[in-house]
């Protein structure tokens, strides 16, 4: 059974929607920024991804507009645009119970640490009785099932920075098996607040000292020294190929294969080898059953860090050969929005495949010979490729890779 992309919901530091966003990633918009002297994080953060204040009042009525965490509220904003970027409806286009939702995430951090805050001062009558219902990793879905009438599989995904990716390979589980003719699956995060923005900033993972903050993030340069933190959501609306026939939709590429491994290296690291993410790409690529040589253009992982940049390019090469595809990151325009970024980037590869245009890595000046690959510079690429690789890598050695394929039946 075909998996296929026919909605999209982007709310991302470079723009919201479809247009906005690949239109940013082509033409170099930055969407990082010096955090603002009133962001809660502006003393803990040079440099980050920032999208605008919601409304809890917009969004959600009651009880509700006190407790939803960010992560929820970026979801329910997002899952709605998905929706109706794909022209469905449950219960209309979809019955209820063919359809499911899996979005991914670390939860509603930001909340718990506002009640700890609270409780601090106020003592036990300071914390909200609904907190659970705010910080729970699956509310997102949880909250998205509510509003949306979706009665099938639900569940929440938490791998870290592969967590979004890991909520699509899971989707196209689901559709395989016959389980599910439509879901929404991607991923919401929220992870500008002091206690998480500090942590990074202890282990000194992020960039730092760039007067520039649109120059922080630096992907294979050898100027990098860090990743920026950024904040946002990314879902997709993944639907088998027969049910998008029958309903006469129009597809944005097909999900041909998808390879999820572990590292069992470090709880933090990569593999040096990059053996673990390379056999995830491989693994992608028997899904689809396409040879490594017919893969036109990889949309990497490329954080900005000094060993994952090293890491993903050597699993590259492994699989690849040198300077074997076209390769950018568009994490030098949107920073790094942890799960969110692996599902945003699918959607840009998505969109790269079908009109023929690869964005460029941002800021790549000076490409460091340690990462000796394909680089695409300075401007789009046109493509007449069929296939492109996404790959998202978190904490823990998860490493997951998903092959798109440009058009389907």
């Amino acid at each position: 059974m075909t998996a296929v992309i026919t909605g999209m919901g982007l709310f991302t530091p470079v723009g919201r929607g479809v247009e906005a966003t690949f239109d940013a990633l082509c033409t170099g918009r930055s969407g990082l920024v010096q955090p603002p002297a009133d962001h809660p994080i502006a003393g803990s953060l040079e440099v980050a991804g920032v999208l605008p204040a919601i409304d809890p009042r917009s969004v959600a009525s009651g009880p509700d507009t006190k407790i939803l965490d960010r992560i929820v509220l970026l979801a329910l904003l997002t899952a709605a645009e998905a929706f109706a970027d794909a022209g469905i409806e449950v219960g209309r286009d979809v019955a209820p119970e063919r359809a499911a939702v899996i979005v991914g995430g670390v939860g509603g951090m930001a909340t718990l640490e506002a009640q700890v805050l609270t409780r601090a001062a106020r003592g036990r009558a300071g914390v909200n009785p609904y907190l659970l219902t705010g910080i729970l990793p699956n509310m997102p879905s949880a909250r998205i099932a509510i509003r949306h009438g979706i009665r099938g599989y639900s569940s929440s995904v938490g791998t870290a920075c592969a967590s979004g990716v890991q909520a699509v390979a899971d989707a196209v589980r689901l559709i395989q098996a016959g389980e599910a003719d439509v879901v929404l699956c991607g991923a919401s995060e929220a992870p500008l607040f002091p206690t998480f923005a500090d942590t990074f900033g202890n282990a000194r993972a992020l960039a730092r000292g760039w007067a520039d903050p649109t120059a922080a993030s630096r992907p294979f340069d050898t100027r990098r020294n860090g990743f920026v933190l950024a904040e946002g959501a990314a879902l997709l609306v993944l639907e088998s190929a027969d049910h998008a026939a029958a309903r006469g939709a129009t597809g944005y590429a097909e999900i041909a294969g998808y390879g999820v491994t572990t590292d069992a290296y470090h709880p933090t690291a990569p593999r040096p080898d990059g053996t673990g993410a390379a056999e995830s790409i491989r693994r992608a690529l028997a899904g689809g059953g396409v040879p490594a040589a017919e893969v036109g253009y990889v949309n990497a992982h490329g954080t900005g860090t000094k060993l994952g940049d090293i890491a993903e390019i050597t699993a590259l090469t492994e699989v690849f050969g040198p300077n074997g595809v076209p390769v950018s990151s568009t994490k030098a325009l949107t920073g790094h929005l942890l799960g969110a970024s692996g599902v945003l980037e699918a959607a840009a590869t998505a969109l790269a495949l079908g009109r023929g245009l690869l964005p460029p890595t941002w800021n790549l000046d000076d490409p460091d010979p340690a990462c000796a690959a394909d680089h695409i510079r300075k401007d789009p690429r046109a493509t007449e490729t069929g296939y492109a690789l996404t790959n998202s890598f978190g904490f823990g050695g998860q490493n997951v890779s998903l092959l798109l394929a440009r058009s389907w039946r």
